[in-house]
């Protein structure tokens, strides 16, 4: 649960509001209690700053109040987070829904830091590449092979393989359609050599 709160929360951060409930949903659809009210909460908080952007002031004023009873009964900190900071900027949107053009949405903040994508650990950094590949037009299976690769890495006690380095910069968005490339020319050469190894022991 850890690694996929914070990289939402980090997508959130960085602006990417409409993404960010991406690393939250599959979680949010395998909990209950207040786990599920908690996620349910966040991705309706993202979705109703989304829709104020987009100038939906009753999608932004709906998901808004929706968002606001789904955290309404949970402590704050919760998990971590400053629930009750989310609850006051709902209930000021809900109020005035245009003050999203005048002021910047609430920067979400996890353990009393409002988080980067710098400060992702791999585990959600791996999360936040998979999110931005997904929404965008990146290469989904290359990103997710590279991953793979990445992970196997660190278990074999490597963890400055150019896959970690470049898994890690792709999620923070430096250079991302170079790092793509890269990414893209390290995953090709590495499922070569796997192939001539795996062509030595066919008949």
């Amino acid at each position: 649960m850890r690694s996929y709160l914070r990289a939402g929360i980090a997508i959130h951060n960085a602006g990417n509001h409409h993404a960010a409930h991406d690393a939250w949903e599959e979680r949010w659809l395998e909990s209950d209690g207040d786990d599920e009210r908690f996620l349910h909460g966040l991705i309706q908080f993202t979705a109703a700053i989304h829709h104020a952007r987009e100038r939906n002031w009753t999608g932004a004023t709906g998901l808004a109040d929706s968002a606001s009873d789904y955290l309404a009964a949970l402590p704050s900190p919760y998990r971590r987070v400053d629930v009750a900071a989310v609850r006051t900027f709902l209930a000021a949107l809900r109020a005035d829904p245009e003050r999203i053009e005048r002021a910047p949405p609430l920067y979400l903040t996890h353990e009393g830091r409002e988080l980067t994508l710098s400060d992702l650990d791999f585990d959600a950094s791996a999360i936040a590449a998979a999110v931005f590949a997904a929404n965008s037009d990146y290469d989904e299976t290359m990103i997710e092979r590279a991953v793979g690769y990445a992970r196997t890495d660190l278990d074999d006690g490597r963890p400055t393989s150019p896959f970690v380095t470049l898994v890690l910069d792709f999620a923070r968005g430096e250079n991302r359609g170079i790092v793509h490339q890269r990414l893209a020319e390290h995953t090709e050469r590495r499922r070569a050599r796997e192939h001539d190894v795996d062509g030595l022991f066919e008949a």
